[in-house]
């Protein structure tokens, strides 16, 4: 008692302490417990631990969760005792399969197993019956017990959290896990939103008491809101080591947030029962830490303090390698390459990797707006025009043409479009409103539901739709429906937490686009309306999206030595499939280079086996969300995900030891076998070329205040490939107005690898605008390219930012850029060499000719398409497939009045003809069945002759 009443004496003392310390806490001290006080309420820790055991491996293992909709792996334990074999593994079919899918995991034997954490041992509970304190130390003593001995004090003081440690000894051998079970309890009904990782979020609560093991956890907490502070316990960063790379086999501890009596409570165990370090003998000694977390905030907000705070995330990222457009213009060279795997008889990118035979797109728009901006013709004509066809032509993004194929759900049927209703708007856009056909489809597609990727089926009358329809025609009705259907979203599905995984947007959940709010498409209708409504909704949604990304292990401030012995190391899965390793020098990084910090895994399905992968569209999204919200940290993740990772397209994610392999701008030029350090998925190339372009145009708008602005169309794409699409509207560069958005490769060598930058042209003036990526100013030698921009002896140079004024001679200027700033300037009197692909593409004399017709022979569509004065393609494909037809063929008459004749006699049917700008096409369909009966089609005209 006489240590009681000691304590009691000095409550008082400890809050004044600690609050000098904290002021986002005042802790005090009760007859046992730690109590935080935070908005105003108390927040009572109390010294309650569980200790689990098991005689011998209890069998931890990752398995599917039987959660409807959702496919995601907890951690589950073996039991004998069937009466706590609760866990129900999820059956798996055939289309779930291929790289970042385990059949390790997925499709392994069933057992008499738990998910449950509290039934993953024998468990033994224990509390504090005293308590002591010196100075700001509190140290419980905990009764005796004839299997293991627990101690345990707080440091109060410590920052920003108090710390909690204790020291466990088994006095017999066995697996063991000690899990701190002391934070606030609260009914599921009580509580506002709540958080563990990786899936749980908002209000959908954890249907059993899953342990996220440390590998999982983008931070290793769980946490509970309810309404005025959110309460958490997190394990101490040291537990979870920078090196190795986190893995299932090294998971230190693991977290919890439901308990036994079907409360939510913060809790972690450490180790997790099975996993490292739970095997102990008697009389060994096991340490671990805990911080107490009460901070009057909303979840995500907290979150970003502790990703700060404990963690030290910053804005911590430079280019030091490479420029982003040096990167961009490598990417882009790969891309056209061999090694870049596009398969030009199916047009499209080999899908191999995972489905064997398949091809794999995304969209049209990516190499199309890489043709634009950069004045590519070959990127036209041997990526977007053939991916047009695609996505106009195709049933799904997936296509094989073998019918026996089940992985993923491919398609070989030509029952297109598969290209979304916002494609079909920025084509429309591109034809200058003259292509018809495509507002057809939009409205058809408006009115439709469709399958487009892997088996979920998508509503077409959704605001998303309206809205990009309104752009497309200018319509007001759209507008209206577009705003009436997105404010019912709000209150349905913004304004209500989520308490199931019952969002009518995702018709299952797999990537983290579905688990969150359509955040993007609200910034896209606050940009159109200016309703700060979809603003407030936007930055919920990427608040929420930023709890996916990575936020530890915590960055030492050190060298890693990488590729040991000069080899680069192996991902599991392609060592599975016969690839061959990869050399590199053996060399020391800085460890920030070679964080996961600010990506993020996958997909729930795929988290175990992609940790953090370099396809970051939302980051863009995020920097411009971030600059109208004014939200640091969304500018913060948005930078960490992109700036200073590769000098070339670096594969798809971090997921074996560290390495700089795919830092090398050789890295992507190698041969599919050859490439083993991680996965290659062709078809994320070209979206993620257009992901930085699109990053280095939102970088500069933000920079300039907005003062550098250029319209966008929108790449919908699926899954998380969304971008901004740049090229087909002129834009706004400071004062000058109706400036083209221009940047051929290579078009500058600058000597300094911090500076990005745009670059525009109107008339005789080239504007180019710098962006400095680091925390120091930037003096560099700007070179402009002389085989694409001759600078005339009258050119000069003009600063539209102030600053020290560039200088110039010749090709040469000199500019200053401040630290995180940036500069831009005006080079006038220049002369254009550049092809004219782009003014082609955006000019001439469309018209609203002829350019769809639907033949009942072969089941047939044709189409022809518009690019301005660049000329027209006429192409024709055929739904009925190789089951029905043996061959086809076209005859078509082109100006000479000559009829010419090609035949088709392997599937998919369809044809492809050049035309001239103006020039009609008469054209008729022969086919021959399998039957070998012939038809023939009525003669078909196409275009006119004004």
């Amino acid at each position: 008692m006489r240590v009681i009443k000691r304590i009691y004496r000095n409550i008082g003392l400890l809050c004044i302490t600690a609050a000098t310390v904290n002021a986002q806490q005042q802790v005090a001290v009760n007859q046992r417990d730690i109590v935080i006080n935070a908005a105003g309420r108390q927040y009572v820790f109390t010294p309650s631990f569980v200790v689990l055991y098991n005689a011998t491996d209890p069998g931890m293992a990752l398995k599917p969760a039987g959660i409807k909709k959702v496919e995601y792996n907890v951690l589950t334990w073996k039991v004998a005792d069937s009466t706590k074999a609760d866990f129900k593994q999820k059956k798996i079919n055939a289309s779930v399969a291929g790289d970042g899918f385990d059949d390790r995991i997925l499709r392994s034997k069933g057992e008499y197993r738990t998910a449950n954490i509290f039934n993953a041992g024998e468990r033994t509970e224990i509390v504090a019956n005293s308590i002591e304190q010196k100075k700001d130390t509190v140290f419980f003593r905990f009764p005796s017990s004839p299997k293991f001995r627990l101690s345990a004090y707080v440091i109060i003081s410590a920052k920003p959290y108090p710390v909690l440690r204790y020291s466990f000894q088994p006095l017999q051998d066995g697996y063991y896990s000690v899990g701190y079970t002391g934070a606030p309890a609260s009914a599921k009904d009580k509580v506002t939103a709540i958080w563990q990782p990786l899936i749980w979020q908002e209000k959908r609560i954890p249907d059993a008491a899953y342990l996220t093991p440390a590998f999982m956890a983008t931070l290793p907490t769980t946490m509970v809101y309810d309404g005025a502070a959110t309460i958490g316990v997190l394990a101490a960063p040291e537990y979870l080591p920078f090196q190795p790379l986190p893995v299932l086999a090294n998971s230190q501890f693991g977290i919890a947030l439901l308990n036994k009596q079907q409360q939510l409570q913060p809790q972690v165990y450490a180790p997790i029962p099975g996993g490292y370090g739970s095997r102990m003998n008697a009389g060994q000694t096991f340490r671990f830490g805990l911080q107490l977390v009460a901070e009057p905030l909303a979840i995500n907000n907290t979150y970003e303090r502790i990703a700060e705070k404990v963690f030290g995330f910053r804005d911590y990222r430079h280019n030091d390698i490479s420029s982003l457009n040096t990167t961009l213009d490598n990417m882009v060279d790969y891309a056209m390459t061999d090694y870049a795997w596009f398969i030009d008889s199916l047009k499209g990118c080999a899908y191999s990797t995972d489905v064997p035979g398949a091809v794999k797109n995304v969209s049209s728009l990516n190499p199309l707006e890489l043709a634009l901006v950069r004045d590519d013709t070959a990127m036209f004509e041997k990526r977007a025009y053939p991916l047009m066809e695609f996505m106009l032509s195709r049933e799904k993004f997936l296509f094989s043409l073998d019918s026996t194929q089940k992985i993923q759900s491919p398609s070989r049927r030509l029952k297109g479009p598969v290209a979304p209703l916002s494609e079909l708007a920025a084509l429309y856009e591109l034809s200058g409103g003259t292509n018809d056909f495509y507002l057809q489809m939009m409205q058809r597609e408006y009115n439709t539901d469709r399958v487009r990727n892997l088996d979920v089926k998508e509503k077409g009358n959704n605001w998303i739709n309206a809205m990009h329809l309104y752009r497309a025609t200018g319509d007001k009705k759209y507008l209206d429906a577009a705003v009436a259907k997105a404010k019912q979203y709000l209150q349905q599905r913004v304004n209500q937490p989520q308490t199931a995984f019952d969002d009518p947007f995702s018709g299952s959940f797999f990537f983290w686009p579905t688990y969150t709010n359509r955040w993007i498409e609200l910034l896209q209708l606050y940009e159109l309306t200016g309703d700060k409504p979809f603003l407030d909704a936007a930055v919920q949604g990427a608040r929420n999206y930023t709890m996916f990304t990575w936020m530890c292990p915590a960055i030492p401030d050190s060298l890693i030595t990488v590729n040991k012995g000069g080899k680069a190391p192996m991902y599991w899965y392609l060592q599975s499939k016969g690839h061959q390793p990869m050399y590199y020098p053996e060399e020391h990084a800085p460890a920030w280079r070679l964080s996961e910090t600010g990506l993020t895994p996958e997909s729930s399905g795929t988290a175990t086996g992609h940790r953090a992968i370099f396809m970051a569209n939302y980051a863009p999204w995020m920097l411009r969300l971030g600059y109208y919200a004014k939200d640091s940290f969304l500018l913060n993740v948005a930078k960490a995900a992109v700036i200073g990772r590769y000098r070339s397209f670096p594969g798809y994610h971090i997921n074996t030891a560290r390495t700089t392999a795919y830092e090398k701008t050789d890295f992507p030029l190698h041969k599919h076998k050859d490439q083993s350090v991680n996965s290659f998925h062709y078809n994320h190339i070209l979206p993620m070329a257009s992901m930085l372009l699109d990053y280095l145009v939102t970088d500069t708008y933000i920079r300039s205040k907005g003062s550098i602005h250029f319209p966008a169309a929108y790449i919908e794409g699926y899954a998380y490939l969304q971008s901004n699409m740049y090229g087909m509207q002129k834009g706004a560069f400071y004062q000058d107005k109706n400036v083209q958005l221009w940047m051929p490769a290579r078009l500058l060598r600058i000597s300094n690898t911090e500076l990005n930058y745009i670059a525009a042209r109107k008339d005789d003036k080239l504007l180019l605008a710098f962006t400095n990526q680091s925390a120091q100013p930037v003096t560099a030698t700007v070179t402009v390219n002389p085989a694409l921009v001759k600078l005339a002896a009258g050119s000069k140079v003009a600063s539209y930012t102030g600053g020290e004024p560039p200088t110039g001679k010749d090709s040469t200027i000199v500019v200053t850029v401040p630290a995180n700033g940036i500069t831009a300037v005006a080079i006038t009197g220049v002369v254009y060499r550049s092809n004219g692909f782009q003014q082609q593409v955006l000019s001439g004399v469309n018209n609203h000719s002829p350019d769809y017709a639907k033949l009942n022979t072969g089941n047939a569509h044709a189409l022809l398409f518009k690019f301005g004065s660049y000329g027209r393609r006429l192409y024709i494909y055929l739904e009925d497939d190789d089951t029905k037809l043996k061959s086809v063929s076209l005859y078509y008459t082109n100006n000479t009045g000559k009829e010419t004749k090609i035949t088709d006699t392997i599937y998919p049917f369809e044809f492809t003809v050049p035309l001239t700008e103006q020039q009609p096409v008469e054209f008729r369909l022969s086919v021959t069945g399998i039957d070998g009966k012939a038809e023939e089609s009525k003669t078909i005209m196409l275009g006119d002759k004004k």
